[in-house]
């Protein structure tokens, strides 16, 4: 918990390091500005395919008929923008996870280790390949397990907590596996990632839930969705922000620990050695 914590008030530190903040500037003008262009090209088709699919639906005629005789009319107008945000806003969030991931992570792991660990020994257990083949299976799992779990939203609490949990698992597995990619081997990486999952497995889930505050911005009623194009290249400034600080809490916890690993792999060998933070400038 102490290594934790430590990496936390580091990285929150270091989300306002200017150059971490300039490389948090790609993946918002990438993401957002696709969006701004989808949004402004197709949003319009999309609400009008959507509405004419649901439409085809009697049963959901019947629903919200019923619905309208209980005050709840103007559902009918927002079901087809609503339903559009709703499969906007996942593809959001894992755009976003994912240019963070390959703009982000690998800056801030350079940052960290020449200001904390300029003599630990990059191993390089990970390739860029590897690193792009690893982030598309576990967003594969992360949309599988979306899907498979869209009944249990129903229940008003695991609507809150299912998405934390999904987007926590996923900022963990792709995130961790950056912050070793440079300087890791292989061997090292599996080990630490396996002692050390429940730690990253609950920063992954803080993250998660920190990912769900943008959507809050969708709380605000009906009169919001009239915006939506806009919120939504707003809610990549605000995920672009939360996976940063993601990105720097990962890469300053996985570094300790891989310097204190190798420190005592060398006391076991019989050789002195101190972790590189106690010695390196």
């Amino acid at each position: 918990m102490r290594d934790v914590l430590d990496a936390l008030w580091r990285a929150i530190a270091y989300c306002l390091h200017p150059r971490v903040l300039l490389w948090s500037l790609a993946p918002l003008a990438l993401a957002g500005g696709a969006l701004a262009l989808l949004g402004w090209a197709f949003w319009e088709d999309a609400v009008a395919a959507v509405r004419a699919l649901l439409e085809r639906w009697e049963l959901l005629h019947m629903l919200l008929d019923w619905l309208a005789t209980h005050g709840m009319a103007q559902l009918r107008v927002v079901l087809a923008p609503l339903v559009v945000v709703m499969i906007a806003v996942p593809a959001v969030v894992v755009l976003t996870l994912l240019l963070v991931s390959a703009f982000v992570t690998p800056a801030v792991v350079r940052l960290v280790a020449i200001r904390r660990f300029a003599a630990l020994e990059r191993r390089e257990g990970a390739s860029f390949v590897q690193s792009v083949l690893w982030s598309a299976a576990c967003t594969l799992a992360a949309f599988a397990a979306l899907v498979a779990s869209l009944p249990l939203w129903l229940v008003p609490p695991l609507a809150v907590v299912l998405p934390a949990l999904i987007w926590g698992w996923l900022t963990e597995r792709v995130l961790a596996f950056d912050a070793l990619a440079l300087h890791a081997s292989a061997g090292e990486r599996r080990q630490l990632l396996r002692r050390r999952r429940w730690p990253l497995l609950a920063m992954g889930v803080v993250c998660g839930a920190l990912g769900a505050l943008p959507t809050l911005l969708w709380a605000f009623g009906a009169a919001t969705l009239i915006f939506a194009p806009i919120l939504l290249v707003v809610s990549v400034w605000l995920y672009t922000l939360v996976f940063a600080f993601a990105a720097c809490w990962f890469v300053h916890y996985l570094l300790t620990a891989l310097d204190r690993l190798r420190a005592a792999e060398a006391r076991a060998g019989g050789a002195p050695a101190l972790p590189v933070a106690a010695v390196a400038p």
